[in-house]
C-alpha cells in the first residue's frame, strides 16, 4: 500500500548529545565496572545481586499493567475485531516459525559441536541436588497442550497481574478490548483513560530506568563473582557452542528476515545498542519492554501493531530459551552418555515448542521449562542432569535474553510489512539516523500527553478547556520536537508496504 505523498516543514536538526547524556554510556560503564569487581574482588560481587534484582522487580512492577492497556488501546483502536484477528494470527503465526527454526538450529548445531560427548558422568554416582530446586519448580507447571490452555486462564482478573502471568494478562486484554470494541462509540471514555494509564506507566519507566547502569553493574558482578570459575571449566564449550548458536541464528535466520523486510540488520541492533546493554546487564528482556513500544513505534510501525505483536512476542517468540531448550537437552544426553534416537530429538522439538510458549510467565524460564520438557523424556534424558548446568545457567540467561529482544523487534517489523503498514521511509531514515530518535524524550511527551489528556478531561467536565501542564490549551495534539522527529522523512513522501 502506498500512501500520497505529503510535505512538511522538517525542523533543523538538534545538537547531538555528549556521549555523557547517553543511557547507554552509563549502562556500559556499569557492565565495565562490574567485570572489574567481580574479577578481582569476586566475594563482593557476589553480594551485589540485589542490585539487579532491584532493578527488574522495578519494571516487572509495572510490566504486566503497561502490557494490558497497550495491548487493549492497539486492538480497539483499530475498531475493527477481524483485523485485529487477522492481525493476531499472523504474529502468533510468524513467532510460532521462528520458534521452529530456533530449535531446529539448536538441534543441529549440539549435534554436530557435541560438547557433551566425552565428559562421562554417571547418573548414579552424579550429585543431582543441585537440581532439586528446578525440578521441583517444573514439576508444579503442568505439561502438554491441555496444561498450556489451561494455564492461559487465571484464576481470577487480579491474579494475572498479581502472580506476573503474562501470557494470561495478554488473554484479558484481548477479551476486554473485543467487548470495547463491540460497545462502539460508548467504549470511547475508557479507551482514551487506558491510554492515558499506558502513557503514565512509560513515564514511571523512564525515571526507572536511570537505575539500569546499577542494576547492570550489579547483575555483572554477581554472575562474575559466583560463577567466574565456570568459564574456564569442562562446561565451557557447551557455553560457547551456545553463544554461537544465538549468533547463528540472529544472522542466518533473523538476517534473511531483515532483508526480506527491507532493512539492514546490523543499523537495527545499532538501533537497539541502549535496550540490548541494558539487557546483557539484568539478564532479562522484560525491563526494556516500554523502550520498545516507544523505538519500535517511533521507526514507522503502527501503534496498533507494536501494541499486538511486541507483548504477544514476550509471551510466544522465545527464540533464545527455544536454543537454550534444545540444546540443553541433548548436551544432557551427551554428558550421560545416552543416545538419543533423530526421531525422539523431533518429538522433543515439538513437545518444546509448545512448552516454550508459556516461559514467559515461569520464574528462571529457561532452565524451568527446560526440566519441565525433560521430565516428560525422563526415560530417555535423566532430568536430574540439569543440575550440570545449573551453574552456568546466568551465562546463559543473558545470550537467550538478547536474542529474545533482537527476535521480537524484528518480528514486529517483519509482521507490520506483512500487513502493509509499515512505514519503510521512516524506517530507513531512523536506522541511518539513530540519534534523531530521542527515547526518554518520546517517553517524556507520551507520560505528559497522558497527563495532559486527564487535565482535558477534567475540564471538561468542570466546563473548562483544560489546559495542559504548561498552561497552554494545544490539547493532545500539541506538536513537540520529540513528535517531529518521527515524521521527518515525509518531507520526500510517504511509503508503505
Amino acid at each position: 500500500m502506498t500512501d500520497q505523498p505529503t510535505t512538511q516543514t522538517v525542523k533543523p536538526v538538534k545538537q547531538k548529545k555528549r556521549i555523557y547524556q547517553h543511557l547507554y554510556f552509563w549502562v556500559l560503564l556499569g557492565i565495565t565496572i562490574g567485570i572489574f569487581i567481580g574479577l578481582f574482588a569476586p566475594g563482593v560481587g557476589a553480594d551485589m545481586k540485589w542490585l539487579a534484582d532491584l532493578f527488574i522487580k522495578l519494571v516487572k512492577v509495572v510490566i504486566a499493567p503497561t502490557i494490558f492497556a497497550t495491548v487493549v488501546v492497539g486492538i480497539a483502536g483499530m475498531g475493527n475485531l477481524a483485523k485485529a484477528g487477522g492481525l493476531a494470527l499472523r504474529t502468533v503465526l510468524y513467532f510460532n516459525i521462528t520458534t521452529v527454526f530456533a530449535l531446529a538450529i539448536g538441534l543441529v548445531v549440539i549435534n554436530v559441536w557435541q560438547p557433551g560427548a566425552g565428559l562421562g558422568y554417571d547418573i548414579d554416582s552424579f550429585d543431582t541436588s543441585a537440581a532439586d530446586s528446578a525440578i521441583a519448580s517444573a514439576g508444579d507447571v503442568e505439561g502438554g497442550i491441555a496444561g498450556f490452555v489451561l494455564g492461559l486462564v487465571p484464576t481470577s482478573f487480579a491474579s494475572a497481574f498479581v502472580d506476573g502471568q503474562l501470557l494470561q494478562v495478554l488473554l484479558l486484554a484481548i477479551l476486554v478490548a473485543c467487548a470495547l470494541t463491540m460497545l462502539g462509540s460508548r467504549a470511547e471514555g475508557m479507551v482514551r483513560g487506558l491510554d492515558t494509564f499506558a502513557k503514565v506507566m512509560f513515564g514511571v519507566i523512564k525515571m526507572v530506568m536511570w537505575f539500569a547502569p546499577l542494576g547492570a553493574m550489579g547483575g555483572i558482578a554477581f554472575t562474575i563473582g559466583e560463577h567466574g570459575s565456570a568459564i574456564l571449566g569442562s562446561l565451557a564449550s557447551f557455553m560457547v557452542s551456545f553463544w554461537v548458536t544465538c549468533l547463528l541464528f540472529i544472522f542466518l535466520v533473523l538476517g534473511p528476515i531483515c532483508y526480506a523486510t527491507g532493512f539492514s540488520l546490523p543499523k537495527y541492533i545499532r538501533y537497539i545498542k541502549d535496550e540490548l546493554l541494558i539487557v546483557l546487564g539484568t539478564s532479562s528482556s522484560e525491563t526494556v519492554l516500554p523502550r520498545m513500544l516507544t523505538k519500535l513505534e517511533a521507526a514507522g510501525t503502527p501503534k496498533h501493531v507494536v501494541g499486538m505483536t511486541i507483548p504477544t512476542g514476550y509471551s510466544f517468540n522465545l527464540d533464545g530459551t527455544a536454543i537454550y531448550m534444545s540444546m540443553g537437552a541433548l548436551f544432557i544426553a551427551q554428558a550421560f552418555g545416552v543416545d538419543v534416537s533423530i526421531w525422539t530429538q523431533i518429538g522433543l522439538l515439538v513437545f518444546m515448542l509448545i512448552s516454550s510458549n508459556g516461559a514467559a510467565g515461569v520464574s528462571g524460564a529457561g532452565l524451568v521449562t527446560l526440566a519441565a520438557s525433560l521430565a516428560a523424556f525422563d526415560s530417555v534424558i535423566p532430568v536430574a542432569g540439569i543440575a550440570l548446568i545449573v551453574g552456568i545457567d546466568r551465562f546463559m540467561s543473558e545470550g537467550r535474553a538478547l536474542t529474545n529482544l533482537t527476535g521480537n523487534g524484528i518480528g514486529t517489523l517483519a509482521i507490520a510489512r506483512w500487513t502493509g503498514e509499515l512505514d519503510r521511509d521512516r524506517l530507513k531514515y531512523v536506522l541511518d539516523n539513530p540519534t534523531t530518535v530521542d527515547v526518554d524524550a518520546l517517553m517524556k511527551e507520551e507520560a505528559e500527553a497522558g497527563l495532559r489528556q486527564t487535565a482535558e478531561a477534567t475540564g471538561s467536565d468542570n466546563g473548562t478547556d483544560g489546559p495542559g501542564p504548561d498552561g497552554t490549551t494545544d490539547g493532545p495534539d500539541a506538536p513537540s520536537d520529540a513528535a517531529d522527529s518521527r515524521k521527518e522523512p515525509a518531507a520526500e513522501g510517504s511509503s508503505r508496504g
